[in-house]
Order: structure tokens, then sequence, then C-alpha cells
């Protein structure tokens, strides 16, 4: 123990209590011998309770069954309390409050405290037991005895400790005490000086807040505090520890520890005279106080080694008490019962002396749902009901009278905030008043004096009460105080069955659980809860996921390559769903390369004059990216370079006579260099020496010859350790006609190593080994395989109980499976083609703390729900194996690529190259950086080669490059009905949470289009419920972007370029969306400046009846407008997810699937508009847009489109659609003919894609073009 003193095993006397009962008995517990505890089969929710004597701390609990019998005890939970009457359940480091019992009567299982506690009452309460007998228990507690000094605050009080001199300056605190309170606000530490220095702790709204400053401008507008913990207005202990060393802060409330540096410019806290506890005295006014004082206990309270309470309680001279302190907590207990149910719980109780003329009702409530029923009573004259409720977070009040008639009233702001809130019901002369929180009374008027009739029912309704059931939700939170008449309900004599009636309820404790503390969700997202979940909102995080975990950008450029993307600005997110976040970067992508260009603040050429060694020219470069994102994406990348430009006119870079250096660069690290060029960093040259051509071959560098003349050292810096440039320095521009001019050129790597990093397997029994993985909260595992094999194991990582495991479990099933102490959870993936066929398929497993999910190629995600009260923390210690098991068992057969966890790539040909039974790298074509097929094209292995699969693409052409281009005139179009091989609902393996249901909702929308004509329609995606999204070229020939989510609300509106894009030239528009988040991508619009869009909308959940068009009267007029002309240009490229449907129209002629209307002709205008912009622009850029959807209802809502429900889905040239507005739908025209102005018989190769949908007619997706 910390204080040293040696812990021995405690036995102690028990005392068996079970309601109705008090308890009737003592038995001597011990872990041998007979007897034991065992309640009565009629006892209702039996428990024993054990009393210490005293205060203790405990550190374990021992169980077995009864002494020689068929009782025992499986699972229970174990509360604590320091009266016996007020009580709070332990929970282990992960929130689970489960303890693991016996599973015979006689072997003793033991459960260590993650965290002790000090306390003297403990109660175990019995989860299961064994079914072929009854309970039995026999329990030890293990611990040891610590002094405590305890002191108690009544709200008025206050200690001061006051220093020896005028003022106490110290570089290092050490601050620590226990507290307990029932109240969310109050002062417990402060002290402050002239230099304006501060320091405060206060309980403010039920969280501990720490203000402190160290030399700041002592009238600052605002005071930021550090806040941790939460819930500590709950009547138990909390330990607080606070250590500062000069600006280092560690602030500890209970387990949880806020690391962080003080405000201000010194370095020690200067506090004068005095530092005050319990509350802020204001000077020259004993008893006035400046904040709201701490009423509560503290116990054992030190300040620097110093014991302030024992100080106070011997009287000495350096504690001043103020008020009335006194040393012993005396503290009210409040008890509280628990609601537990959100669909049956209910507490009902009789009216207590009804008064005359009315009645009335207080109590006090704290939950974190926005919806629940507190209270139900019916009144007289009959028949009447009134009924308080949560409502969207505020409180209302409605009475039901006869008919459909009803009085409504609101009030309090936001009670579902986790704190005790007040509530006053009063029905007195012709009135019934609701007060929240002593705040302004809100009334409904009577027309005649109303009585309560039969029992009030708080928190729910019983089933058999009248005119009560599916009003709304029960409540699911706490009670206190509940007072009928002005008499308080006394809640043990409703346990006892004495008083009442209840059902789904915990009595004597607050069962209340903050599931944001601490904050599980990544990436700084908002945490929200409800009393059982919580939920994470991603809204400006650049991630996705339930719990923000995954990046809504690619890795890398090359990665955007892959995906079909252009030249232009992207952001990137280097580590993936790793810490560092996104940047935004240019991706140059070359015939033969992919450029990764990241610029800086200076770009143009610097001059410079009059600079020495002494007083050199120094120029920091600052990039668009962090120093950690530019070490991820140099290290990530095959080759970095930047180059160094340096003209000179006497300006040497090196001093001749020494050699030593005038001018140099500073590296990443901030580490001296002085060469300038070539990637030798030991060489201290120039590019002209290492290639021989120097003007003198004398020096190593051409201004090294210092004449008059202009001369020039270029260079290109190639050793990636030590790029970027971060500074350079230049000391030789100082003397008459000295002059030097330089220019550090952007940062430029390509190739992404991790992409193609290969290892083949070629013996069941090798594996390769790496370290843990770090993934006790969240991982998520991405790699891509080719086998032949019928099984194996991709990787696995076990701990003492735990694994995570990802395997190939039979031909066409991938299996992730994992076990974090709930059991082992099973996710398994089954394709409708067999995996083992020697191609690259793609794999995706994530485990977080609210579900697992796992993915295969394109099929859909396989999801699993964690359980809300379960364990979290995968708790790993084995060495992570790929390609095998520990066991050498079901070892893999065949190559892994690309292997990610958490965004570290890991590098298999390094370790494979060690390893027998393992190579580096993987034989066959589809293997290696070439990008043998573009644009989403599949690489498929050949016996004598290789083919592209282009059925996932666009584009057409033996290697997926070629333009599928189509011409429309006004009478043309193309309607593609579809239905999706899969849906993410179908292959859910549990009810989704909202917060997940929005993560996987998603859309990839990409196509070009060349046109003169504005306004026009380019897309629409539509559905039977009047939703819809649309992309129109606006009046001003500008692309708007529009959402229409929600019914009877106007559409979000984004302009993402003002440019007028009806110029007859190329552009491509690329619109992708992951959940609450929007990127879109419009090229060649003569800007690369990106816009950020924050908007609101709702989309309302709706259900489909039968297959119909719908038509374009729930358009607005604007859209509408976007279509009245209909579409004259050459769209190119269409896409939609992973169905290309202009494609699809000219390769599938005569298909059910696709209907033609008037004439539609082949074309490649979109290559021929793309190589005339090429030669009239050097460099293609483009404008990005990033919108944050905020949703306040999401509810399986914005998967509409993602493919959950079945969606209409239109690309327009829309003249046949404005007639079916405007001309009240006339008969259809005829289908035209297809033209083809280029026949390419390549195509045939595509048609096997629509064998993949089955075009059922109840379920049906239609693209309209």
């Amino acid at each position: 123990m910390k204080t040293g003193t040696k812990c021995k095993k405690k036995q102690t006397l028990c005392g068996a209590g079970q309601p109705p009962r008090l308890p009737s008995a003592c038995i001597f517990c011990s872990s041998s011998g007979a007897g034991g505890w065992s309640p009565m089969v009629t006892d209702q929710e039996p428990w024993l309770q054990v009393d210490l004597r005293e205060q203790m701390e405990v550190t374990a609990v021992a169980t077995q069954g009864r002494y020689d019998s068929w009782d025992w005890v499986s699972s229970y939970l174990l509360l604590y309390s320091d009266t016996g009457r007020a009580w709070k359940q332990y929970r282990h480091e992960d929130g689970v409050g489960r303890f693991v019992g016996n599973g015979n009567s006689e072997s003793v299982v033991q459960n260590k405290l993650s965290h002790p506690v000090r306390t003297r009452f403990l109660r175990f309460v019995p989860l299961d037991w064994n079914p072929s007998g009854w309970m039995g228990l026999r329990v030890e507690v293990y611990g040891c005895s610590y002094k405590s000094y305890v002191a108690d605050f009544d709200g008025r009080s206050s200690l001061l400790y006051r220093f020896n001199q005028k003022s106490m300056s110290t570089v290092k605190d050490v601050i620590s005490l226990r507290f307990k309170s029932h109240q969310a606000e109050g002062v417990l530490l402060h002290g402050e000086g002239q230099r304006g220095d501060y320091i405060t702790l206060e309980l403010h709204r039920g969280r501990l807040d720490l203000y402190l400053n160290l030399g700041e401008a002592r009238f600052s507008s605002h005071r930021v505090p550090v806040t941790v913990g939460s819930l500590l207005d709950d009547q138990h202990w909390h330990s607080v520890h606070i250590e500062r060393f000069n600006k280092q802060v560690n602030l500890t409330v209970d387990s949880y520890t806020q690391r962080f540096q003080t405000k201000g410019e010194g370095h020690s806290l200067e506090v004068d005279y005095e530092l005050s506890f319990g509350g802020i005295p204001l000077p020259g006014k004993p008893g006035t106080f400046l904040r709201k004082n701490f009423n509560g206990c503290m116990e054992n309270l030190y300040y620097n080694g110093i014991n302030v309470i024992d100080l106070a309680k011997r009287r000495k001279p350096q504690i001043h008490s103020v008020g009335n302190v006194t040393f012993s907590c005396s503290q009210p207990q409040l008890v509280a019962c628990t609601f537990v149910s959100s669909s049956s719980s209910f507490l009902s109780l009789p009216s207590a002396s009804p008064a005359v003329g009315g009645f009335s009702v207080r109590f006090q409530f704290r939950t974190w749902n926005p919806e629940g029923l507190l209270l139900s009573v019916q009144l007289n004259p009959d028949p009447q009901q009134l009924r308080l409720q949560i409502s969207n977070s505020w409180l209302r009040l409605t009475l039901h009278s006869s008919g459909r008639q009803k009085s409504e009233v609101s009030a309090g702001r936001r009670v579902s905030d986790g704190l005790w809130h007040s509530v006053s019901l009063d029905a007195r002369n012709l009135q019934i008043t609701l007060t929240v929180d002593n705040e302004p009374s809100s009334t409904i008027e009577l027309w005649e004096q109303v009585q309560s009739r039969g029992s009030f029912y708080f928190g729910g309704c019983a089933a058999t009460a009248p005119d009560c059931q599916g009003f709304a939700p029960a409540f699911q939170g706490c009670m206190r105080l509940i007072f009928i008449n002005s008499q308080l309900m006394n809640l043990s004599h409703v346990q006892q069955g004495l008083l009442g009636n209840y059902n789904e309820l915990q009595f004597d404790t607050c069962n209340i659980k903050d599931r944001c503390l601490p904050n599980l969700c990544e990436h700084g997202a908002r945490c929200s809860q409800m009393w059982s979940s919580f939920s994470c909102d991603c809204s400006g995080t650049g991630y996705a996921g339930a719990t923000c975990h995954n990046s809504i950008y690619e890795s890398s450029c090359e990665a955007y390559k892959l995906s079909g993307s252009s030249s232009g600005f992207y952001f990137i997110d280097p580590d993936g769903s790793g810490p560092l976040g996104p940047t935004q970067v240019y991706c140059n992508m070359t015939e033969k390369k992919v450029w990764t260009v990241l610029s800086h603040n200076s770009t143009a050429p610097v001059t410079v004059q009059t600079s020495s060694l002494q007083k050199p020219h120094v120029m920091i470069f600052n990039y668009s990216a962090s120093a950690k994102q530019l070490r991820a994406i140099v290290s990530g990348s095959e080759q970095c370079q930047q180059e160094v430009v340096y003209n000179c006119r006497k300006s040497r870079l090196f001093n001749t006579k020494d050699g030593s250096p005038l001018s140099w660069w500073l590296d990443r690290e901030g580490e001296k260099r002085s060469y300038w060029g070539g990637f030798l960093p030991g060489v201290q040259q120039c590019s002209c020496s290492l290639e021989e051509n120097c003007i003198d071959m004398n020096y190593f560098c051409n201004c090294d010859a210092d004449t008059d003349t202009w001369a020039n050292d270029t260079g290109v810096l190639s050793y990636k350790d030590h790029l970027p440039v971060s500074q350079i320095v230049i000391g030789d521009t100082d003397r008459m006609g000295s002059q030097a001019v330089y220019h550090i050129g952007p940062l430029r790597c390509y190739g992404d190593r991790s992409i193609w990093n290969a290892a083949s397997f070629y013996q069941e029994s090798s594996y390769l080994y790496f370290p843990t993985l770090q993934a006790e909260l969240a991982s998520d595992i991405s790699f891509y395989f080719k086998t032949s094999a019928p099984s194996g194991v991709f990787l696995e990582n076990q701990g003492l109980k735990d694994f995570i495991r990802v395997e190939l479990s039979s031909p066409s099933v991938v299996t992730f499976s994992f076990d974090v102490g709930n059991g082992p959870a099973v996710l398994s993936v089954k394709s409708h083609v067999p995996l083992n066929d020697r191609q690259w398929h793609y794999v995706r497993a994530e485990r977080n703390a609210k579900e697992a999910s796992v993915q295969v190629d394109q099929l859909p995600l396989r999801f699993l729900e964690a359980p809300a009260d379960g364990h979290l923390r995968l708790r790993l210690s084995s060495q992570l194996f790929v390609g095998g098991t520990a066991s050498q068992q079901r070892g893999f057969l065949g190559c892994i690529r690309s292997l990610t966890v958490n965004g570290v790539s890991f590098d298999l040909e390094e370790r494979a190259k060690m390893t027998p039974g393992v190579s580096a790298g993987c034989p066959g074509y589809c293997t290696g950086s070439s990008s043998l097929c573009h644009n989403r094209g599949r690489c498929v292995e050949k016996s004598n080669g290789y083919i592209c699969d282009c059925s996932q693409s666009a584009y057409g052409g033996t290697t997926c490059n070629q333009e599928v281009s189509v011409s429309f005139d006004r009478e043309s179009s193309v309607t593609y009905t579809f239905q999706e091989p899969f849906s993410v609902m179908q292959n859910r393996s549990s009810q989704a949470s909202t917060s997940s249901t929005d993560s996987r909702a998603r859309e990839d929308v990409a196509l070009s289009f060349v046109t003169s004509q504005r306004p026009a329609m380019l897309l629409t995606v539509s559905t039977f419920s009047q939703q819809y999204i649309a992309v129109i070229l606006a009046t001003n020939g500008s692309v708007q972007i529009w959402y229409h989510l929600q019914t009877g609300k106007k559409p979000d509106v984004f302009t993402p370029t003002p440019s007028n894009l009806a110029d007859g030239r190329l552009h491509r528009i690329r619109i992708h969306r992951v959940g609450k988040n929007l990127y879109v991508q419009v090229s060649n619009t003569g800007t690369g400046s990106p816009l950020g869009v924050e908007f609101g909308c709702v989309q309302k959940h709706f259900s489909l009846l039968g297959c119909v068009f719908v038509g374009m009267e729930n358009f607005d007029e604007e859209v509408i407008q976007g279509a009245s002309k209909g579409f004259i240009g050459c769209l190119s490229s269409v896409q939609f997810n992973h169905v290309a449907p202009l494609k699809v129209a000219l390769t599938n002629r005569g298909s059910s699937l696709v209907t033609v209307r008037g004439p539609l002709v082949q074309s490649n205008c979109g290559a021929l508009a793309e190589s005339h912009t090429l030669q009239g622009k050097t460099s293609t850029s483009m404008t990005l847009m990033i919108c944050l959807l905020r949703l306040t209802n999401t509810r399986k809502d914005l998967a509409v489109i993602a493919g959950l429900c079945l969606v209409f889905i239109t690309v327009c040239a829309l003249a046949v659609v404005i007639r079916l507005v405007y001309q009240q739908r006339r008969a259809q025209r005829s289908s035209g003919s297809i033209k083809e102005e280029h026949r390419h018989s390549m195509y045939t190769d595509y048609r096997t894609e629509l064998h993949l949908h089955n075009p059922v007619r109840d379920s049906v997706k239609e693209y309209y073009i």
C-alpha cells in the first residue's frame, strides 16, 4: 500500500438483508467451513450486505457458494456506501459493473478491484446463479484501514491557510484531497496574487474546473478552465490530485487524468497572503463570498505536504476558520431510486392526505434522455388526465380533457444534461402551475378546480393503468425527494412492499453513468449520450464512422489516382485513422508517376544583400502540412526531392580557405546541412561538382569562384531523411557588389510504399511477426490478398483471454473474430464468387466501442453492435502474427499486400527477407505500382498475361482508360433501372444505432460534361418520399448541388465555384459523401482555392409501396428550370457508386434495364474536349468544397441514397422530364436508335456486369439520362 502498511486478509461479520425483511442474522464468512448465505425463494431482488465496522480501503473481494450445496452465484454487482443508505455501483475501469462469480460451491473466485474504494459498507447483488440450485454466498473482503482527516463545510464556511510571509512563490505544487457533495456547484480551493497569478478549483455543473494562471495579464477577458470528471455531486467520495512543475500540470479526478500547460509567461505560482478552502471570502467582509461555497465534506486535504485539516482541527495559528467548519462528515443522505427500463419501469404512489381544493407534487430527477414520461395522474372531474413528460429535452405539461381537447405548457431548458433538476407541480385556485429549478413558472388556467384520482404514476405506467400507455417512452434516470401534498414519500417502504407499487427500479442508488467520460469519440469529435448509449458528431473533423475513426480522405495521391481521379488539389490523410489529420496537397498525375506537391510560404525568388555570418539572412519555410504530417508523407513515399536554386554574384557558399560553410540550410529536424544537391548528405558539394561541370574545377560550387558575373548553383535535394528544407541561412552578401538570389522549390514526392508492399507465404507453418497491436479501444485492419488455398489465417494477435483474428474460413467466406471479455464475437462475409481464385481481394475489418464491421471487396459491410455495458478494451500481449498463428496451424498460403493497422503501414517485404518460408513481393502480372488498369479497373491474372476488368469503371478500353462519351440533343434520354446485388441493411447483424446508420450512408458520383447551354441539369437522385439530390448548371453557368433530404423544408444549395462552366470546355465533377461529410471536387474551373461550408438538413425516413415514377412535380422551381430546355452537349464517364449507366446503355442495347428515348450518339467528345483543354492550358486546377451535413434527425435517414432504401437515380438530359411535368406526362416517345461515331469491339468484356443486378420490380433504382 502507499502508506507502507502491510495489508492482511480481513475476515468480517456479515449481515444478510433481503427486502422486505431486515437483516435477521449474522454469520461468519470464511473460505472454508460450514455455512453461507442463501435468501428465501420468495425474496424479491435479494442482496447480501457487509458492514466493515469502520472506513476501510477495499482492494479485492472473494466469493464461494454455500457450503456443501448446489447453491452459488455465478455473477453479481458490487455496491458500496459510507452510511448504508446511499449506494454506488462499483465499475471496472472500462465501465463494466458485472463481477464474475462461482461455477460450483467450493472453489474461491477472487476479483481484484482495478481501483480501490474507501468505504464501510459493501453490498453483493446476485445477477445469475446455478440454474439447478439456488443463490448461495460466502464472501471475503481484502483491504486495510487508513487514517482519515475530515472537515464538513455547510456552504457558508471555509478554511484559510495563511502564509508566514506576504506571498508564496512556488515552482512545484502538489495538492490532493477527497470530497463528496450533493451540490453541483461550489469552490474547493482558491488563491491569487497581485502579479495576476491565480489558482481556483471549483465544482461546476457536477464537473471539476481548474483555473490556473502564471503571470498572464491580471484582467484577461476570458478565464478558460480545464475540466475533468462528471456526476461528482453523487454524495460519494471522489479523489483529486494536482501536480504542477513549472508550466506542466497533471490534474487527476478519480482515475481520469488531464495533462496541460498553464497560461501566462511565468514558471512559478505566486499567491499572496493565503489559500482558501471551501470558498472565496471577500476581503474585509467576514462571511461574504465571491462565488458559491462548497457544501459537503473534504478528507485528507494536503497542500505541498501540509495536512490542512489536521492543522485546523488542532487550532494551529496558520489556519483561520470562517463560518461553521466541523470535523466529522454529517451530510444528509438523499436516497434516490433508478428507473432502469425505457419501456416498463414505473413507480406508483398513493395520494397522501389530499389537500382541500387541489394537490401538489415535488421531486428531483436527473437523466440523459431527451424523451420520457415523468408523471401521470387521473383527475376529477372525470375524464381528465395530467401528464408531465420530457420532450426534446424540455418539460411539457399536458392536461387532457374529454374528447381531443388539451392544454399544454412548457418549462425548463435543457433538462437532459445529467444534472439534478427540481420540479414543482401545484394545482390550486383554478390553476396548475409548473416550476422547474426556481425559474419563472408556467401555468395552465382551469374552468373548474381539479382533484387527483387514484395513484400518481412516476416514470411510466403499469400495464393495467388506464389511459397511460403509448404516449411517451418511460423515463430512464433517477428520482429523489418525492413529495405528494407536502409529505415525503419513504422509498424504503416502497421497496419493502409497504407503500405503492413499482417495476424495474433500483433503490438506494442513482445508477447514472456518463458514457462520454472518457470521450470515446476520436479526432476531436463531440460526444452526446442517452441513458444506455452514446453517439459521436463527426462534423468538421474529416472523419466518419460510429466513433469518427475512419478518414474520409485517401492516404496519398497514388490512392486518388487508382480511384480514377485526375490532377488537382486534394486533401490526403497520410496516417489514415491515426492522429495526424488531413492536409491539402497538389496531386500531379502524369502518365508514369503521381507526384505529391507541398508548397511553402516563400514561392517567389528572394534577393539577399548585406548579410554576413554575424548578421545572416534567415528564411523559415512554413509548409501546408505540419512537421509530423510532412514526416509521414515523406517516409511513405518511394522518393522525394526539392529543388534549390542559388544565383550569386560575389557570394560564396563555402569559405575557400578552410572549407567552412558561409550559407547553409536546415533539414526537417532542424539540423544544419551544407550540401546543395544530390542524395549524398556527407559530401559538402554542389551539383556541378558531382556532375564535374563547374565553371572553375578548383571549386566545388560555381558560386565559390567568387566572380563579378552572375553564376548559378542549382541542385535537387533527394535524401529523404533530410527533407523538406525548413530554413535557409545566407551569410556572404555584405561585400561591395555582393548579391544572391535564391529559390527553394516545393517538396515533391512520388509513389506510395505501402500500396504494393507485399509478402508471399509458401509454407503453412510460416508467418511474419510484428509488435503487439496497440488497439485497446479502436482498431482498423485493411489489406489485399490472393490465394488458391481454401482457407488460412491472415493475421492473429492474442492476449491472456482476449484475441483478434482475420481469416479465410472457407473458399468464399472471410471471418473477423475477436474477444474483448464479453465472449467471442464473429462476423463473416460470404462472397457470391470464390475468393481463392488467384486474384487480389480487399479486406477491411474494424472494431470500436460501438460496433464491429468487416468488408470484402465491394460487398456490403457486415456489422455487429457492441453490448451497451460490456467490456471495451482489447487487451493483447503476444506478438502480431501475419500469415499464420502462434500454434503454426491453419497458416495462409498466398500473397498479402498493403497491410495497414490504424493508419500504420507494415513493411512486409523487409520482414519477409529474414523469414523462412516467406519471400518479399508477390509473383504475377498484377503486382506492382505500374497501374496496368486505370480508373478503378481491376487487374485479373491469366495464365499467359492479364486483362483489365472494367465492370466497376465508367471507362472502357483494354486498360480502362478510354472515355465513354455520349452526345445528346434536346430529345435524347436514357433510363437505367437496377437493383443492387446486396443491401447493407439486410446484412446487419443487429439493429444499428442512430449514429452508426449515419456513418454508413455514402455516395460516390463522378461525371464529365461539355456544354454551352445554361441552365442545364447534370444529375438527379430522387425518392418516392420527395427527397432528392440534384446537380445543375444555373443561369450564370455555375454548378449548384441541391440536397433536399427533409420534406417540408427548404433544400440546402451549394456552389463550389462561381465560374461559368457552360463554356464549351470539359469539366469533371466528383461528389463523395460519407455519413455527414460531403466532399466535392470540380476540375478545370480556373481556381484552386478550397471552400468550407456548413449546412443543416434533416432527412425523413420513408418506405416504398411500389415502383412508380414520380416525375418532377416535387422538385424546386430552380431545379425544374435547369431542366426546362433539355440538355445539349456531351456527358462522359458517368459513374454512381459502382454503376456506369452510360457504358451499360451503349454496350447492352436491348436489355430490360435500359430504356433509350430519342437519338443517342456515342462520341469521343470527352477525349476531344480534354485534349483541347490541355492545349490551351499547361496545368489543371480545381476547386474543392467540403460540406458538413449537420443533421438534427438522423434516424436511418442518410442511408436512403446509400442503398438502404429504394431510390430513383437520374442522370439527366431532361427534355422528356420537363414534358412529364409541364404536359401532364404525355405519351412516352418511342425509343430512338443509338448512332455510333466510333464503334469499339472491346466493350464485350463488360457486359457481364449486368448479371450482378437482379431486375426485381419491387425494389429498383433508375438512372434517367
